[in-house]
C-alpha cells in the first residue's frame, strides 16, 4: 500500500520504486532510439554544435596590455629566449612554445619556430607571450 504522502501524487517518478506497482513495464529502453541512428548526419550536426558552445569570442587587448606584449617579444627576440605564446584561433585560445624567429610587420606575422618547424602567428590573434 502506499503510503499517505504519496496518495495523492501524480508524478511517478517522484514515487519510490517499492511503492510502485511491480507489474508496470520497464520499456524498450534504448532500443527506442536505435532508428535514430541511421541519420549520422544529425549526430555529426549536434556534435558540431556542442563544440561551438565551448568557443569563446575574440579577447580585447587594452592598450597596457598590447606595450606589454611588445616589450616581452621585443626582449625574447633580443636575448633569443624560448618564449610561450599564447593566440586566439577559431573560437579558442592555444598555446605554442619556441624561439622567435622574425616578426614581419608588413604582414602583421609572428614567426616562431617549435620543433624545427617554423609557424606563423597573426599579431593581431597574440593574446599574451611569456
Amino acid at each position: 500500500m502506499i503510503p499517505e504522502k504519496y496518495a495523492n501524487e501524480t508524478d511517478y517518478r517522484k514515487i519510490p520504486r517499492e511503492y510502485l506497482n511491480p507489474n508496470i513495464p520497464q520499456g524498450r529502453g534504448m532500443k527506442k532510439w536505435l532508428s535514430m541512428a541511421t541519420i549520422p548526419e544529425q549526430y555529426e550536426r549536434l556534435e558540431q554544435y556542442i563544440q561551438d558552445q565551448n568557443k569563446i569570442e575574440k579577447p580585447l587587448l587594452s592598450e597596457d596590455q598590447i606595450e606589454n606584449i611588445n616589450d616581452t617579444l621585443a626582449s625574447k627576440m633580443i636575448d633569443n629566449t624560448l618564449a610561450k605564446i599564447q593566440y586566439f584561433a577559431n573560437g579558442y585560445i592555444k598555446s605554442v612554445q619556441g624561439i622567435i624567429h622574425k616578426v614581419d610587420t608588413l604582414d602583421s606575422v609572428l614567426y616562431i619556430y617549435t620543433d624545427d618547424v617554423l609557424m606563423p602567428v597573426k599579431l593581431t590573434d597574440i593574446y599574451n607571450i611569456e
